[in-house]
């Protein structure tokens, strides 16, 4: 049972199924299982929220949610499955969650290669960002809304494997969780990104995405990606909850095609 986007990510790279999910919009991403995701039971209730009792209905044997969020359900959720918490910091943790289910159900030899696959590709993007120039392009993915714009920072997940692979000069701003992401147009145009990426979080369909409620700002209009056209509205999924080497691949297959060479 998957509460995260880093468990539909793995059991699907481990050649599995789950039995439910919270995240529709990401296991039907071409990435995972494309359009056979819409088979697979949604969980009721709210990303933090979900139902308890829709959760045990599937008879999940692990359900498998994101630490800081998930926590409030253990009591409820381990009187009939264990609950696994995860959160990784970067690719090399995502990679060690997938060893670990990997081994938990018998598939040791589809996460090896899964990973294998992975530093492959990841090697390869790297060399050629070298060679056509575009490492030294500054990149930036964010989120958020225009009174509180959210960065990616390079000590994120997302942030730090696009810091290897482009400049990426947007360390986390202090140690405190609730501020350390916020980043203001201000210090954005500091940074002279040449591509942002956005990943906007929508909740109906009156709302607007991240770079359109930005649009009429004019330090936000000064901003070399903004000026040579190069904001790119993103997979709001895949780029924000997609946590594995099947997301994390997307991922890089996608910023290698938006960032020019230099």
């Amino acid at each position: 049972m998957c509460l995260s986007g880093l468990c539909d990510d793995m059991v699907v790279e481990l050649g599995m199924t789950p039995v439910g999910t919270s995240s529709p919009a990401l296991i039907s991403h071409p990435a995972l299982l494309g359009q056979g995701g819409s088979a697979v039971p949604v969980v009721q209730g709210s990303f933090g929220s979900e139902d308890v009792e829709s959760i045990a209905r599937l008879r999940p044997d692990l359900v498998v949610g994101l630490s800081g969020v998930h926590e409030p359900l253990a009591t409820a959720i381990e009187k009939f499955a264990p609950l696994w918490l995860t959160e990784p910091k970067n690719w090399q943790e995502s990679v060690g969650y997938l060893r670990g289910l990997g081994a938990l159900t018998g598939r040791v030899e589809q996460a090896v290669r899964a990973e294998r696959e992975f530093r492959g590709k990841l090697a390869d993007a790297v060399a050629r960002t070298r060679q056509t120039g575009q490492a030294r392009r500054t990149v930036v993915l964010m989120y958020g809304s225009v009174d509180s714009i959210g960065v990616d920072t390079a000590d994120s997940l997302k942030g730090d494997l696009l810091k290897q692979l482009f400049s990426y000069p947007f360390p986390a701003k202090g140690s405190d969780v609730s501020t350390a992401s916020n980043y203001s147009v201000e210090e954005l145009l500091a940074r002279k990104p040449d591509v942002v990426f956005v990943y906007s979080l929508l909740f109906s369909d009156k709302d607007r995405t991240l770079s359109a409620q930005l649009a009429d700002n004019p330090v936000w209009r000064q901003v070399p990606a903004v000026t040579g056209n190069r904001v790119h509205e993103m997979h709001a999924k895949l780029w924000g909850s997609g946590r594995g080497t099947r997301s994390l691949s997307a991922v890089i297959d996608q910023a290698l095609e938006k960032v020019p060479s230099a």
